[in-house]
């Protein structure tokens, strides 16, 4: 078997891997539909008799929900990625990169284990776009499934780096909970970036979640959706795409200088 054999043999390994983990783990299962929803309906309905968007008449359950959706693509690659730190622990990172396998192949499978577990957790929130005033039938889902890939690919890469440098879990958590939640607190997935501060708003422009939420919003309520940036879908999905493939650099980086 040729070198990109043995790497594409390793990928598919590890996808396999944390996708058999997630899917023969019931409570898994049922937090990744229980814990967005309660989410979605505790803060969308706290926030509903207050919130206002100019020149729109949308509610804040549908203007809401596409930021959940982003949530669930978020806390899955955060949560999916520990793995990283137990494996190292239990000795399996240390087989894959004594076997054949390149370690960016190792990165890669991670980053797609990671990636697929967070959409599968996202399709299962989806199954209720309708009670939230989005039809299945209407939804651009080329483009919906092309931005949440990107975007879990980016994060779990992101977060694949931190495990790999960081050797517990708690410390593991307490770093992505500074940088991730942030990330997505700022990237209008809970209120619009129109009306902010023009400094609020400079960052969350700056902030590379804020187009994956933008692209998950054209895509689920069309292109004058409430919410989205101000710009076309190409641009998103290419900040995205510049996202992801940083990430996975870094990811890369990391797997490299420290083993």
């Amino acid at each position: 078997m040729t070198a990109i054999g043995y790497d594409a043999a390793t990928v598919r390994a590890l996808l396999r891997r944390d996708l058999v983990r997630f899917f023969r783990q019931p409570s898994r299962l049922a937090g990744a539909l229980g814990q967005p929803i309660l989410f979605w309906l505790v803060i969308g309905s706290g926030m509903a008799a207050t919130f206002r968007m100019p020149g729109s008449t949308v509610g804040y359950l549908e203007f809401f929900y596409p930021g959940v959706v982003m949530m669930v693509v978020l806390f899955a690659a955060i949560f999916t990625t520990v793995s990283v730190i137990e494996d190292r622990h239990q000795g399996f990172l240390q087989a894959v990169l004594a076997g054949p396998g390149s370690r960016g192949a190792l990165v890669l499978g991670k980053a797609l284990g990671s990636a697929s577990v967070a959409l599968s957790q996202a399709a299962l929130f989806l199954v209720l776009a309708p009670a939230a005033g989005f039809p299945l039938s209407s939804v651009n889902w080329p483009l919906l499934v092309a931005a949440l890939a990107l975007a879990a690919i980016g994060l779990a890469a992101l977060g694949f780096a931190v495990a790999w440098v960081v050797d517990n879990v708690q410390g593991y958590h307490a770093i992505q909970m500074t940088i991730l939640v942030p990330l997505w607190v700022v990237s209008g997935a809970m209120f619009p970036a129109s009306g902010t501060h023009p400094a609020f708003g400079a960052v969350m422009r700056a902030n590379p979640v804020a187009y994956a939420v933008s692209a998950t919003r054209r895509a689920l309520g069309g292109a004058g959706a409430a919410g989205v940036l101000p710009g076309s879908t190409a641009r998103d999905l290419t900040v995205i795409a510049i996202f992801a493939l940083a990430a996975l650099s870094l990811a890369l980086l990391a797997a490299r200088r420290r083993g």
